[in-house]
Formats: C-alpha cells, sequence, structure tokens
C-alpha cells in the first residue's frame, strides 16, 4: 500500500524533513502557503531573512547528510558564500577583550543570505528525490488524540481538500498553529515558555570596498552582564561582492532605522570598527529593522499525550535569538533525528513519533540554555530574571571568555560549542577548567588583531575622523 508523508512549511526546516523521509515513503508532499520564489530571492513569511545568518560547522555537517549529493557546502560556496574559520577568519570584540586569530584554523562558518541558503537547499531537494512541493494553506490536523491521519487544507470551496498521510510534520516555524491544532483533537496542556530581550535588529548592505574582498568578518559583541541595554555589530561577507552589516540592540539600547543613526550607533559601540569600515563604503540599500527575535518554546515532548503520525521540527518547536546563530542548525539536527528513527525503526513502529518529539527536545536542549542563560541579564527581559543556575553559569562563562583572549585552549572550547560541533559538555573537560581557572596567559590586545594589509585597508576606508584602538599583529 502506497504510504504518503505530508510537511507543512517549505523553508528550511521543512525541506530538510522532506529530504529525511525521502525513500522511506511512497511520496513527500511539502505544503507553503506562499509563492516560493523562483530563485535565490527573499520570500514572504521570513521575519528574519534580510538579517544576518550564521550557518555553524555543525549545522551545515548534518545539511549534507540529510541532503542527498552531499554537496551543499561546495554548491553555496561556489554561488559566493563565505566560509569562515573561527580561529583566523574572524575579528571579535568580546566582553573581555579582542580575541586573538591563531595559527590554527578552527571550525568554519558560512555566510551568506538566507535567501540563498533557502534556495540551494530546495533546489537539492527537489533535484535528487522525489519530494512534492505545493502551494497551500494547512487550516489543521485530520484524526484524533491518538493518531492524525492527515491535514486540512483551505482550497477554493467551501470545505476545502483533505490530504490523508501516514505522517505529518509540521514545519511551519515560528507563527506555527500547532497548539490550536492539537487542542482541536483532543491535546491540551502544553506548555510554552518566552524569554525576551526585547532585540532589535537593523541590518543594510553594502558593496565590498575594493581591496577589501578578504577583509575578516569583524563583530563586537553585547556584554549581558553589564546591567545596560546589549548593543553589538558585525559586517559579514555575504554573495555577489557584498558585506551585510547588521546591528542589535536590546530593550532600550535599539539601534535606528535612518542611514546617519545607523553610523552613529555603529560608532558608539566600545569599538567602532564596525563604523570605521562601513563609511567608506557604498550603501546598496536601506536600513532594514527586524522584531521577531525571542525565543520562546513549545515543550511538546511533555505533552501527557501525543499522537501517532505527528512529529514538530525546527521554529514549530523552539526559536531563538538570532543573536546567537543556532536557528538552522538546530533545525538540521531535529530533522537528522527523524531520519534516523524512521530509518531504524520504519514509518509503523509503536510510539515513533513521541520517540521523534523527545530526541528533538534534546537537541533543542544546549541552544536554548545558551541563548536563555544569557538574554535574562538583560535590563527589562521578559520572561524570568537569572536563577541560581544562571548565575553560576554566567561565573564560569564570563572566566572561561576572559582566558579565551590569550588562551588557545579556552578558545578552542568556546569554538567547538559556537560552531556547535561538540555540546556544552566541551566546555567542563579539564583542560578548559584549567584554563578558565588560570586566566589568560598573556596580555590584553589594546586593539583588533589585524594584519598590515587589513590595517591598510581600514585606514583607507575611514571616512569618521573617529580614533580607533590601538591595532594589534595578526595573532599567534
Amino acid at each position: 500500500m502506497s504510504r504518503r508523508a505530508v510537511v507543512i512549511g517549505a523553508g528550511l526546516a521543512g525541506m530538510l524533513a522532506a529530504a529525511a523521509l525521502d525513500g522511506v515513503v511512497d511520496e513527500v508532499l511539502v505544503l507553503d502557503r506562499d509563492e516560493l520564489p523562483e530563485g535565490p530571492e527573499q520570500r514572504r513569511g521570513l521575519p528574519q531573512g534580510h538579517h544576518a545568518h550564521l550557518l555553524m560547522a555543525g549545522g551545515i555537517a548534518a545539511m549534507e547528510e540529510l541532503v542527498p549529493g552531499g554537496r551543499l557546502r561546495k554548491t553555496l560556496l561556489a554561488a559566493g558564500a563565505h566560509e569562515i574559520s573561527l580561529g583566523r577568519g574572524m575579528v571579535a570584540l568580546t566582553p573581555h577583550g579582542w580575541l586573538r586569530r591563531w595559527r590554527h584554523e578552527g571550525p568554519h562558518m558560512i555566510t551568506c543570505t538566507r535567501a540563498l541558503l533557502d534556495w540551494t537547499v530546495r533546489q537539492a531537494v527537489v533535484e535528487s528525490t522525489r519530494v512534492e512541493i505545493r502551494r497551500g494553506r494547512v487550516e489543521g490536523l485530520l484524526g484524533d488524540g491518538g493518531r492524525v491521519t492527515g491535514v486540512r487544507v483551505s482550497g477554493s470551496g467551501e470545505d476545502g481538500e483533505d490530504l490523508t498521510a501516514d505522517l505529518v510534520v509540521d514545519a511551519s516555524g515560528r507563527g506555527s498553529r500547532v497548539l490550536n491544532w492539537l487542542e482541536l483533537i483532543g491535546i491540551s496542556g502544553i506548555t510554552e515558555r518566552t524569554v525576551d530581550a526585547g532585540l532589535v535588529n537593523a541590518t543594510r548592505v553594502y558593496r565590498t570596498p575594493p581591496g577589501a574582498e578578504r577583509f575578516p568578518l569583524t563583530m563586537v559583541q553585547a556584554d549581558p552582564y553589564a546591567s545596560r541595554p546589549g548593543r553589538s555589530g558585525m559586517v559579514l561577507p555575504i554573495e555577489g561582492d557584498r558585506w551585510m552589516v547588521s546591528l542589535a540592540g536590546t530593550r532600550g539600547g535599539e539601534p535606528p532605522a535612518d542611514p546617519e543613526g545607523f553610523l552613529r550607533y555603529t560608532l558608539d559601540l566600545p569599538d567602532p570598527i564596525v563604523g570605521r569600515l562601513i563609511s567608506g563604503a557604498e550603501p546598496l540599500t536601506d536600513v532594514r529593522i527586524g522584531h521577531s527575535t525571542s525565543n520562546v518554546r513549545r515543550y511538546l515532548e511533555k505533552a501527557r499525550r501525543w499522537p501517532e503520525g505527528f512529529v514538530v521540527l525546527g521554529d514549530a518547536v523552539a526559536t531563538f535569538n538570532p543573536a546567537y546563530g543556532q536557528g538552522m542548525s538546530v533545525a538540521a539536527f531535529g530533522a537528522r533525528v527523524l531520519s534516523e528513527e524512521v530509518r531504524r525503526t520504519g514509518l509503523t513502529a509503536p510510539e515513533l513519533a513521541r520517540r521523534v518529539q523527545r530526541g528533538v527536545a534534546r537537541t533543542v536542549d544546549a541552544a536554548w540554555t545558551m541563548a536563555v542563560s544569557q538574554d535574562v541579564w538583560y535590563p527589562e527581559a521578559r520572561g524570568g530574571g537569572p536563577g541560581f543556575a544562571d548565575r553560576l553559569a554566567a561565573a564560569y562563562s564570563r572566566r572561561l571568555t576572559g582566558a579565551a583572549t590569550g588562551s588557545y585552549v579556552a578558545a578552542s572550547a568556546l569554538w567547538d560549542v559556537t560552531s556547535m560541533t561538540a555540546g556544552p559538555a566541551r566546555l567542563l573537560r579539564p583542560g578548559a577548567v584549567l584554563a578558565a581557572t588560570l586566566g589568560s596567559p598573556l596580555p590584553p590586545l589594546a586593539g583588533p588583531p589585524l594584519t598590515p594589509e587589513e590595517r591598510g585597508v581600514l585606514r583607507a576606508l575611514d571616512r569618521t575622523g573617529v580614533a580607533g584602538a590601538g591595532d594589534e599583529g595578526a595573532g599567534r
């Protein structure tokens, strides 16, 4: 008998879920309410699409496992995306000082527009699988609290269309109506938590200045523990010989939308390097503002009952403050859990959906803890203040980050966790704990660790007349 899976949402999580199910069922049908673009263009329904996205090493590895062919990384780089070494290719000012650039590469991340990433994944899945994408708005689930048997899709007729399925996957994103759908089939009482630091993103795209094509990704990080609004900024390379400049400020420190205010904000950061770089660059867009930045988690895995035949992935389970660069990788991890379970036990195994949902929750836990344990410290954050565990974590995190400004052992531990190639337990290995205890063995850098050539680029671009901190060498 023919088996069908229906995936709700043709975004990143939806397409990865579809890839996970290809070959397990006879038909995978992806439904999306929007008309999808026919190229790497911004689509509706993706509020953060105009802003900075960092695809971590752990995330790209999971995606390449899921999508047949394993060439996503090469395809993205061929389309103009950039691969950035956390060890050498990044200039970052932490609340404890500048991070050094080491001879060791460390993990890599990929930078590009979200539009290019979504398009590349969608094309790879469509071209290498039997997955079908169809436009349609899902209005609810078919079945009952024991088993979901399909979805109700709105149509031109009064009653719409019923699509039966052996498995339904909700990957419809931040705006998912999953709690309402579940209540209508008798599943209620699911806990939901929101932690909102009030972060606002402001992003503008610039043409990469001639001679600056190899300038490192540059960021000035916010300080969650300073008892004042967090303010940050970054310049990251994207496809098309462009820089994406993204600013972020929590409640009370939001970046402005006007071009003059945008530049002033960069110059008022703890170091003006972002403003100095863009003051001599040509802007290609207006400033775009984004507000969809809260951390929201639905504890679906804790429901007393869970229907067979229904799984929820990606932002429909949990969304994160985008400042931490976790959401896309977590979506990939969840789809990988789905793939592993259906291939291990088969689609009809009892409690399959429940096991997948619990596995997905485990992939969310570390990212959720990392984001929330920092966001609760910002003034006027909503959703609860720091507890005892948050205070312990903050004390150790600050100690380790301070050590990382001059300790390769501490820095590599942070890289592994930030890149999502290792979990938080990596920070508690003996070497990392000893490095945090001893602190940095090297004196703090007086300024950004730029090479002589990079310092020349910065001076040539600077139109601000604002003095930056003294430049340092390229590190060890």
